[in-house]
């Protein structure tokens, strides 16, 4: 790994302290009070996350208008759905959905930072801020999505999307062959939210081992 993308080995430690710290300043000067993190924590994991992306990619792979709506517009095909008020915002204001078919790949990136739509894919996860990935991915997107288990054919043109705090991307992934018989509810536990930035497939009998970012430097 070249040694502008070098990072601390203990960065995870160093800024699991340095919020800690942050958070007790806060506290002290009264700004948030001790519940106010582990309520904006709950509710990202309980009301916004990548469960509801996985609801809505099913929704699309069985229902073809819903899917052209999404298509066209994600924000407003995902407020017919019943879900938690605000899907439209906390990070997820202006949505835009990719999809991959049999000669498209579509990948999400956020080279400037972080950006990514919450409200259906939660809270992004490290190496997907890793300067590395960040870089690698926009500069070399075969190799990187090869490292994670995606190996395409020379056929298949792979596209990034770079989101921004202008419009976040996210992925409809291929439904998997071998789904025909299944319901909305049984499509959904498929999707995972790798598969909904692109950088897995959704598989009809999922592997029980993930791919480890970590072994991959990110």
């Amino acid at each position: 790994m070249s040694d502008r993308f070098a990072y601390d080995p203990d960065r995870e430690a160093k800024n699991e302290a340095r919020a800690k710290a942050l958070e007790a300043l806060l506290i002290e000067k009264g700004v948030i009070t001790a519940k106010t993190v582990d309520t904006v924590n709950s509710f990202f994991q309980n009301e916004m996350g990548p469960f509801n992306g996985a609801k809505v990619v099913a929704k699309a792979w069985t229902d073809p208008q819903f899917k052209a709506r999404l298509l066209a517009d994600a924000n407003a095909a995902i407020e017919e759905l019943d879900f938690p008020p605000f899907m439209s915002g906390a990070e997820g204001e202006h949505m835009k959905v990719a999809e991959n078919t049999d000669t498209v790949h579509n990948l999400i990136i956020c080279t400037l930072c972080s950006c990514y739509p919450w409200p259906t894919l939660g809270l992004p996860p490290y190496w997907y801020k890793d300067p590395t990935f960040r870089a690698r991915a926009a500069r070399e997107p075969r190799a990187v999505l090869k490292e994670f288990g995606v190996d395409l054919d020379d056929s298949v043109e792979v596209k990034v999307w770079d989101s921004s705090a202008q419009i976040r991307w996210w992925v409809l992934p291929k439904r998997p062959d071998g789904t025909e018989g299944m319901g909305e509810e049984e499509l959904a536990a498929l999707v995972t939210p790798e598969a909904m930035m692109g950088v897995a497939v959704v598989e009809a009998n999922p592997p029980r081992t993930g791919y480890d970012p970590a072994a991959q430097g990110f």
